[in-house]
């Protein structure tokens, strides 16, 4: 074997063995970054599923610890604007009694409490908080403990006391049913065919009041449906319109510049599309 064959090779291993040592840094890397993804993904399934468990767990204990009792009409009771066709579903609802909760305990337990809401035909029955931001309680607990399932809390232009032309209440949609997860349950035919379902009852240490559903869609994230107040009349009718026209269910109730509105909003997906509930103020009492 001559030299020049010798070198040729030579070469031929010394490139074998680079492209060897090449893959075996490729799986080094492979396995770096897999293994890197493992964990992180355990560690967002655990602290998800961490998450849950403490906002159950809470929501039980608010629950079971809030006297929340049916209201009777009373002298004091007032029916909202009501319609004039007597057919409206309206009329039947009126007949329903209010929501009443005491509110002692949760004030002392999370004094931003503004209100306790109900929802027909879903899971939706907890406190409602209020703060001076909508970031606030994304990631916070009605403790005030960080925890990335969040509350059900109410847009800080709202007036909690007055209500605006349009309230706003807000909460994540968790895939175990909790916080706002089962207002998916609104694009249902088991649930709109229900017109039992078709109540909010919202309780506030100064008025009870209940509200009627006539508009449930989705939508991509937009500021329009969650504008609170309104300069003009004719503003508020083009909205009341425009919500009234989105809805993918047809509601007997009919909304006009008379009525005030409750918006429920919650993420429908990962891709900032939203469900959407609003409903008419029909009763209130104050307390």
């Amino acid at each position: 074997m001559n030299n020049k064959t010798s070198r040729v090779e030579y070469q031929k291993k010394g490139r074998k063995k680079k492209k060897l040592r090449f893959r075996k840094w490729i799986l080094v890397i492979f396995l770096i970054f897999f293994f890197s993804v493992f964990i992180f993904s355990t560690y967002k399934l655990y602290s998800w599923y961490n998450d849950n468990k403490k906002i159950e767990n809470m929501s039980d204990d608010v629950v079971k610890n809030t006297k929340v009792k049916e209201k009777e009409d009373t002298e004091n009771t007032e029916n909202v604007n009501p319609p004039d066709n007597k057919d409206n579903d309206y009329w039947n609802y009126i007949k329903m009694s209010l929501l009443e909760v005491d509110f002692n305990e949760l004030l002392n337990k999370n004094s931003d409490t503004v209100g306790w809401i109900q929802v027909k035909g879903t899971n939706i029955n907890y406190p409602i908080v209020q703060t001076t931001d909508n970031s606030y309680y994304l990631n916070h607990a009605f403790d005030k403990t960080s925890n990335d399932a969040g509350w059900v809390f109410m847009d800080y232009r709202n007036d909690a006391v007055n209500f605006n032309q349009n309230t706003i209440i807000y909460a994540h949609s968790r895939y175990n049913g909790t916080m706002f997860g089962s207002l998916k349950n609104i694009l249902n035919s088991s649930w709109y065919t229900n017109k039992n379902n078709h109540i909010i009852r919202l309780s506030t240490p100064t008025e009870n009041t209940m509200w009627q559903v006539f508009s449930v869609y989705t939508i991509p994230k937009e500021s329009y449906y969650i504008t609170p107040s309104f300069n003009t009349l004719e503003a508020y009718s083009e909205f009341l319109n425009t919500i009234k026209s989105r809805s993918e269910v047809e509601f007997s109730g009919t909304v006009n510049t008379g009525d005030k509105v409750l918006t429920l909003s919650t993420c429908q997906d990962n891709f900032g599309n939203r469900i959407v509930m609003h409903a008419k103020l029909i009763k209130k009492e104050l307390r």
